[in-house]
């Protein structure tokens, strides 16, 4: 089946983008579940990411086409097809083909002090482009889908406190987890809804923003050059939005070091950083992210590898280092800093 779906898609890309395809290799790692992606490579020797992409908007791609043109570095821009559109529909899913810039992850390393000054002059660039009238209409406000995080978090405690499913392990160990971190949780929820209020009262300036640059999202090529993928989150907001993923860590098993941030904001100039705006962003994603990688936790129609890794990724989560820990200390040294 996975076959016919990449001919399907290589026959498409064919006919509609006007790349002769000679191979397509799927490409598995990532957290978007509702996206298939393949590394494709053309008869001219060219490759390519080729992605079909069942939920979201198309934003990312008019983001990234639009920085491109800006000419922002460490953009790579989606190909248009042969009647000038970005994306073309391919049994209900957008398709779209973008240049394959690097095999090499950030996550993956080595980063050397050029990669991490690169990644701030990439997140600068970004924040500096004008925000246009179409941008306005297309991205959401960054941090708005709070109400529907903490919905979520909610339901998620409530089904925890008393699983169904008291015979499945991951289920059981997943409840004594949330059951552990009660109060963390409790406290995040009540700041995240306390501060909203803040937030709409003082918004801060609304630039371009990726929404997610961690380093799972972070490519790395010679002499120090990076590229910004995956626009899929991209949202309209204060720089905090980003630059959190930077100053109060966000990745349990990637921890940004002083030194590396240093290098960063060297990249990234003058920043003027709301830390109370940044620590309201930090505790928004350690919530999101609780609440979701549970719910994939406890997914029992997923696979058992795919469920134990978003079990790991929980755990890390609530560690020492993990998000929530940090975004709880984050609120608190805010209140310190008010």
């Amino acid at each position: 089946m996975m076959r016919d779906v990449a001919r399907q898609v290589a026959e498409q890309v064919r006919t509609s983008f006007g790349l002769r395809l000679s191979m397509m290799e799927r490409i598995t790692h990532g957290a978007d579940q509702h996206a298939r992606l393949w590394l494709a490579q053309a008869a001219d020797g060219g490759r390519y990411a080729v992605k079909l992409s069942g939920g979201g908007t198309p934003a990312g791609l008019v983001v990234t086409a639009y920085l491109a043109e800006q000419g922002v570095p460490g953009i790579p821009a989606p190909l248009r097809s042969v009647d000038g559109r970005l994306s073309i529909d391919h049994d209900g899913c957008r398709l779209s083909v973008v240049p394959w810039v690097s095999d090499q992850r950030a996550l993956d390393g080595p980063m050397t002090v050029a990669h991490w000054r690169a990644y701030g002059e990439v997140l600068a660039a970004v924040h500096a482009v004008p925000v246009t009238d179409e941008l306005s209409r297309l991205l959401p406000a960054g941090g708005a889908a709070y109400p529907s995080i903490v919905t979520a978090t909610r339901a998620m405690a409530a089904r925890l406190r008393d699983p169904a499913d008291r015979a499945d392990p991951l289920v059981a160990e997943l409840a004594g987890v949330w059951s552990a971190v009660a109060d963390q949780v409790g406290v995040l929820i009540g700041e995240v809804e306390r501060r909203a209020v803040d937030q709409r009262d003082r918004p801060g300036s609304g630039v371009v923003c990726h929404g997610d640059p961690h380093l799972g999202n972070l490519l790395l090529g010679a002499d120090g050059q990076v590229w910004l993928i995956d626009w899929d989150d991209a949202v309209l907001a204060p720089p905090e939005c980003d630059l959190m993923f930077v100053l109060g860590g966000v990745l349990a098993f990637a921890p940004i070091t002083p030194d590396q941030q240093r290098a960063v904001l060297a990249g990234y100039g003058a920043a003027d950083v709301d830390l109370v705006r940044l620590a309201w962003f930090l505790a928004v994603r350690a919530l999101d992210d609780l609440s979701d990688w549970t719910r994939q936790a406890l997914d029992v129609d997923a696979g058992a590898a795919d469920r134990g890794q978003a079990a790991r990724i929980v755990r890390g989560l609530v560690s020492p280092l993990g998000l929530v820990t940090l975004a709880e200390a984050a609120l608190r040294d805010s209140d310190r800093r008010r």
